[in-house]
C-alpha cells in the first residue's frame, strides 16, 4: 500500500442532488466547496464534482455476463464495509446497473461488486474483498 490519496473530478448536473446522494445516501463527508464545485471524501480519497455535463458512457465492460458502463470509477472495501454499503444502497432503493454479488468465488481475485450510477449518470463500481492484500492477485 502507499501512503498517498486518489483524487479524481468529474462533472454533475445539480450539486444539490450531488450532496444528497453523495452525502446521504453513500455517507461520504463533505469538504470544501463554492458554487460550483463540492469536494467529498470518498472512502479515504478526494472527490470534487463540479458542474457542468457528465463523460458520455457506454455499455461496453464485461463483467461475468453483463455489460457495464465505461469508464466508471469506484473503489475497493473491506468486505464487511461493502456489505454494510450494499445493505445501505438496497434499503434506500437504489436502482443497481447489476446488483450486488461475488464474482470469481473460490478463484484468486475472489470478489464483491456492485455497479451504480449517481443523479448525474456517472458510473461507480464498488468492490468487496476479504482482504484488500489480495486485490491484485492472479
Amino acid at each position: 500500500m502507499h501512503d498517498s490519496l486518489f483524487h479524481l473530478a468529474i462533472h454533475v448536473r445539480d450539486l444539490d442532488e450531488a450532496r444528497d446522494f453523495y452525502g446521504r445516501r453513500l455517507g461520504c463527508a463533505e469538504g470544501r466547496s463554492t458554487d460550483t464545485w463540492v469536494d467529498f471524501d470518498f472512502f479515504g480519497h478526494q472527490l470534487s464534482l463540479h458542474l457542468g455535463k457528465p463523460f458520455a458512457t457506454t455499455r461496453t465492460g464485461h463483467v461475468g455476463d453483463h455489460l457495464v458502463p465505461m469508464p466508471h470509477f469506484g473503489l475497493a472495501l473491506a468486505l464487511p464495509d461493502w456489505k454494510a454499503l450494499a445493505e445501505r444502497l438496497e434499503a434506500a432503493g437504489t436502482d443497481f446497473v447489476l446488483a450486488p454479488q461475488v464474482r470469481f468465488e473460490g478463484q484468486p481475485g475472489e470478489q464483491w461488486t456492485m455497479f451504480f450510477l449517481d443523479p448525474s449518470g456517472n458510473p461507480i463500481e464498488v468492490k468487496g474483498f476479504r482482504s484488500l492484500e489480495t486485490v491484485y492477485q492472479t
